[in-house]
This record gives C-alpha cells, sequence and structure tokens, in this order.
C-alpha cells in the first residue's frame, strides 16, 4: 500500500476560499484604520502649531509674515492659517484671536479619505481651541469630532 503525499485538489481549493474570505474582510477594515490614523496625525500635526500661534499673539507678532508658525511639509495634507497658505513657514495672514488652523487631505492620504476633508482648529477669543473634522464620522476622533 501507498502512503497518500500532499493534499487533495479539494483541501487545497477550501484553504483558498478561506484565505479568500478573510482578505476580503481584512483589507477594507484595513483601509479603515489607514483612514482613522491619518486623522489622528494631522490632528496632532496642526495641534502643534496652536503653540505658535498661542505665542506669538502673546508677543504681539500678529501682522502678515512676523510669526514663524513652525508648520512641516506633509505628504497626507496642506496646513493652512487663516485660510492663508504656507510658503516660507510664517503667517501668511494676519493672526486675530479667531485664528483658524485648517489641514486639507490631498492625494496622497488613504483611499477612503474623501480628498478635500478638513481637520480644523479655531480659537475663540477667550484663547480656547475647539477642533473639528469634515472627514467621515468613523475616522473622526474624540478629541476633534465629525461637523457636517
Amino acid at each position: 500500500m501507498n502512503a497518500q503525499k500532499g493534499f487533495t485538489l479539494i483541501e487545497l481549493m477550501i484553504v483558498v476560499a478561506i484565505i479568500g474570505i478573510l482578505a476580503a474582510i481584512a483589507i477594507p477594515q484595513y483601509q479603515n484604520y489607514i483612514a482613522k490614523s491619518q486623522v489622528s496625525r494631522a490632528v496632532g500635526e496642526t495641534s502643534s502649531v496652536k503653540t505658535s500661534v498661542e505665542t506669538c499673539l502673546n508677543e504681539g507678532k500678529t501682522a502678515e509674515k512676523a510669526c514663524a508658525l513652525g508648520i512641516t511639509d506633509s505628504n497626507i495634507q496642506a496646513t493652512t492659517v487663516n485660510a492663508g497658505a504656507q510658503v516660507d513657514g510664517t503667517n501668511s495672514k494676519a493672526l486675530t484671536e479667531t485664528t483658524a488652523i485648517v489641514a486639507t487631505f490631498n492625494g496622497s492620504a488613504a483611499a477612503t479619505l474623501k480628498k478635500g476633508s478638513t481637520v480644523t482648529w479655531i480659537r475663540d477669543a477667550n484663547g480656547a481651541w475647539t477642533c473639528t473634522t469634515t472627514a467621515d464620522a468613523k475616522y473622526a476622533s474624540a478629541g476633534c469630532p465629525f461637523k457636517a
């Protein structure tokens, strides 16, 4: 008698089917995870600009190009302060008590993240900052909730 060597065709087909089912579930979940982490990353990167804005407001450096904001380039977003594009790292528009810091997601962001979605920090006249995002609610973090 010869002992069986290897797997039968049906056994191999079952394994391939199981791998296919797992991949069909895992890949979309991974894409959601990537999008959520990129929204969190944008919150963190733009949050650091708040310190620079506060320092400049406290020191009276509110005029255009008077404040070094420390905004770094990002491959997933473009960051603006008071709707002014950052070219040389300074404020391209005057800073006010109600300054807004906006990160807009671009083409390098996750495929499931709508291009043009934003993370926005807004300062009120009392110096308190609030964060909102226009990315889908499932990607929003507790500290930066979804806003339609």
